[in-house]
């Protein structure tokens, strides 16, 4: 009987990291992201609060005391993300739609409750939170990029989508090795 319960252990434990990423997934409120296409009103909406909430959450890494790669990942996303604002509102204003979204406005409610999620937590707590965040948001981030740059209706939009993937991508890629050794 033991071997059994020593399997039945593995596989629920084999669960776990699935279950926790789960929990601190991002919850969109915007509509799932198609295998093949997003319209620019919601590539443009999830773009603003996603990139706003990568720079006020790596702004909170900076000031939560975490350790040194995680902290030159941090800093690394405010450098990032910043200069992605910066190329949104030019693409923005070579664009055809006619959505006004402002850079400022508020973070979506999902994205806001995982920032008071991460507010509300410190040192390792933060960290790992912080970690499983930042590689969930990354990954919904390079599938809404490449959908968008591949089948996106918006010339100036799709450009800066196509420009943007590989940076993310990377973050994605750096996320897997600061992940590794926490």
């Amino acid at each position: 009987m033991r071997p059994h319960l020593a399997i039945a252990m593995l596989a629920l434990l084999a669960g776990a990291p699935a279950t926790f990423a789960q929990q601190a997934a991002p919850s969109s409120d915007v509509p799932p992201v198609s295998e093949n296409k997003v319209d620019t009103d919601t590539f443009t909406k999830t773009l603003v609060s996603a990139n706003r909430f990568e720079i006020e959450s790596s702004k909170l890494a900076l000031e939560k005391g975490v350790a040194a790669d995680v902290k030159d990942f941090a800093e690394l996303m405010v450098k990032d993300h910043t200069k992605a604002g910066q190329d949104f509102k030019m693409a923005r204003e070579k664009s055809q739609t006619t959505a006004s979204i402002a850079q400022e406005s508020p973070l979506q409610p999902n994205d806001q409750a995982l920032l008071d999620q991460l507010k509300a937590l410190d040192g390792e707590a933060f960290q790992t939170k912080y970690i499983a965040v930042q590689t969930e948001a990354h990954k919904q981030a390079v599938a809404l990029f490449s959908t968008y740059a591949q089948s996106g209706d918006d010339p100036a939009l799709k450009e800066f989508a196509k420009k943007t993937l590989p940076t993310l991508q990377m973050h994605e890629m750096h996320l897997k090795d600061v992940a590794a050794l926490h």
